[in-house]
């Protein structure tokens, strides 16, 4: 399989004129991938996915696959560690190109060509395990070639209880306790947002008989329907936009709605409108902290829309975790996060434009179950799991690690 595979891009590749520069190389590969054979498709995909079970076997969670950078080899990251793979065979960026678009479609090729990149899911069935594998891909141009990453989405969520929430944290994300309101999942990409979001709703799916509606792009984890309804809309797929997506699942009768990334204004607006007509909200930012959350939902919108979407936001948030993963001492990952719940403290300072008082009010409230990524830095330290260069180097506040870190 893998000597035919490498025949068949060699050969593909050779075909491309020496004439053709630069991005038309791409553009020559997606106008002419039809003039494989099925059977030659076929051991392109199994090489493929060949690659992906290795990646799997080796708990690796992303993949990187083409573009100048890659230097020809196939890349893992394996508990957080970027490596060559180097018993895997090389592939010039040509021939990673001609493999990659053989995992698209045309629409998807065509698409990709017109905007320079593009998010999807992949599935294969690994019969070694006798499941399917699914995985998150972003496909993007490097010096003129394609390259992609694929992320392992985890076959088996987590249970809440093994994310060490506290009681009145859980209640405060649960639809059975507040009906309505906006709960955020916030971390740098690669943080486990994905996994945390995964969990609360498989928590809602084991007792809550609602009606919960997905909307990201890409689905990652696909939830079987147990107490609740769960529907999942791909961006881009099943509805065009993630803004699309929320104004319409108020047509659809949902009690939670899940958006998968608040990336832009009007998604936010959309987010804190549909909130607002008393539907339970969850979603996800690239930010470090709670604090940098609430600002930077202020800030993504219009200076003259800012007030309005302060008061707005301080009436329908609830909950906030940021999160990171850091290397623990046993050479794998283990989750720190800072948490708050919104009180009527917390929500004056927002109203007031005070939100630098509100890590001070997370660092005083443990018994709501509140934590600041300090105390729960220290907290893994001491307990051993993590050293204390990454106690340190992960905090988002140095001065306040060290102070806790003194003495101990």
């Amino acid at each position: 399989m893998i000597d035919a595979a490498k025949q068949i891009l060699s050969s593909f590749a050779k075909q491309i004129p020496a004439t053709i520069l630069g991005p038309e190389r791409v553009r020559f590969i997606i106008d002419h991938i039809d003039q494989l054979t099925q059977e030659q498709k076929l051991h392109l995909l199994n090489y493929a996915n060949f690659v992906l079970s290795i990646m799997v076997d080796r708990q690796a969670s992303d993949v990187e696959i083409g573009g100048h950078g890659a230097d020809g080899f196939i890349w893992f990251r394996i508990f957080g560690k970027k490596e060559r793979v180097n018993d895997l065979m090389r592939l010039t960026p040509d021939e990673a190109s001609v493999l990659i678009s053989c995992l698209l479609t045309k629409n998807q090729c065509y698409y990709l060509l017109q905007h320079r990149n593009l998010d999807f899911s992949y599935t294969f069935r690994y019969e070694k395990i006798a499941r399917n594998v699914r995985f998150r891909a972003d496909v993007y141009f490097d010096l003129d070639s394609l390259s992609v990453n694929m992320r392992s989405i985890n076959a088996i969520i987590r249970p809440i209880e093994t994310l060490d929430f506290h009681p009145n944290v859980v209640n405060t994300m649960s639809h059975n306790y507040i009906k309505f309101g906006l709960s955020l999942i916030t971390g740098i990409t690669g943080s486990g947002k994905s996994t945390t979001l995964d969990s609360l709703i498989d928590y809602h799916n084991q007792f809550d008989p609602c009606h919960i509606v997905i909307i990201a792009s890409p689905i990652e984890y696909v939830h079987l329907s147990k107490v609740s309804i769960i529907k999942h809309r791909e961006v881009g797929r099943d509805v065009l936009t993630f803004k699309d997506g929320v104004v319409q699942a108020l047509r659809q009768d949902p009690d939670i709605i899940v958006i998968g990334e608040m990336r832009d204004p009007d998604t936010i607006m959309a987010a804190l409108e549909v909130t607002d007509t008393g539907h339970k909200v969850f979603s996800t930012l690239h930010t470090s902290s709670a604090v940098e959350s609430i600002d930077r939902i202020i800030a993504e919108v219009p200076s003259i829309e800012q007030e309005r979407v302060r008061f707005r936001l301080a009436d329908v948030l609830t909950s906030v975790v940021s999160q990171k993963l850091v290397p623990s001492i046993d050479g794998k990952i283990i989750l720190a996060k800072e948490v708050l719940v919104v009180t009527p403290s917390v929500r004056a300072a927002i109203k007031n434009n005070n939100t630098s008082e509100i890590y001070m009010m997370i660092n005083q409230s443990g018994h709501q179950g509140m934590v600041t990524m300090e105390q729960d830095l220290y907290r893994l330290y001491v307990e051993r799991k993590i050293s204390k260069e990454n106690a340190i180097g992960f905090a988002n506040n140095k001065t306040r690690i060290l102070q806790l870190i003194k003495g101990v």
